[in-house]
């Protein structure tokens, strides 16, 4: 059975309602930011419903930081913790390649980051090895499959690409990493579990970056995107 078919079928929905509810305490110990985030994936992860077959750890790719910042968050709902690393942004989204996210965009073909939340599927081997396919769950992020925006390691993406040029490369629109980075986020976050990917701007000690010029390429990307039929993909 194909993928578009188990979803639209609403095989994951029946089984995901099986399973008893999960209720997720807000963690005392850890950051300003950290708690945030916690909140936020547990926002997330109720707006995505039965769709999400996995709710242990969440991605939170803050696209509000600088791309030297560590600025991908597994935010692990079970430990009450949270990890970060590093990962690039589209180009489409970084015409100057200065580092920041400028603009989103859903586009085939604008090789921009689009905003959202997104739902991780299965393994592949493509042009950059393994990697995730990447189903996108709002109007702001509903071509990802048929752009192809997944998650994959690649070399740009490493922090040595940092220290050399003090700012990541740029992916086509994909949540590229570093080798370990994405060695991690395969364990951790492939089959079923959610992604999220917006402009927040939290620094790790509660403070927020002032907010960048975010504009859309398009006019129907909206800050808050609407939920869509996960049945299209």
């Amino acid at each position: 059975m194909k993928r578009r078919d188990l979803l639209s079928g609403g095989l994951v929905a029946s089984a995901s309602l099986a399973l008893p509810t999960r209720v997720f305490a807000t963690p005392r110990a850890g950051s300003k930011r950290d708690r945030a985030l916690f909140e936020l994936a547990k926002r997330e992860l109720d707006r995505a419903g039965d769709v999400v077959w996995k709710r242990d750890i969440v991605g939170v790719a803050d696209y509000g930081l600088h791309s030297a910042e560590r600025r991908f968050h597994f935010v692990n709902l079970d430990r009450e913790e949270v990890q970060s690393y590093h990962v690039a942004h589209g180009s489409g989204s970084d015409p100057e390649h200065d580092g920041w996210l400028n603009r989103y965009s859903n586009v085939e073909g604008s090789n921009a980051t689009s905003r959202g939340a997104y739902i991780t599927w299965e393994w592949y081997v493509g042009r950059y090895g393994t990697s995730v396919r990447l189903g996108g769950l709002d109007s702001t992020n509903n071509n990802a499959f048929d752009r192809a925006i997944v998650m994959h390691r690649a070399k740009y993406a490493e922090p040595e690409h940092i220290s050399r040029w003090g700012r990541l490369g740029r992916s086509n629109g994909c949540f590229a990493m570093g080798e370990e980075q994405f060695r991690i986020a395969l364990l951790n976050l492939s089959g079923g579990r959610l992604l999220y990917a917006d402009s927040l701007g939290w620094n790790e000690d509660g403070s927020v970056v002032p907010v960048h010029s975010v504009e859309p390429l398009v006019a129907d990307d909206a800050h808050w995107p609407k939920r869509i039929n996960p049945g299209v993909y």
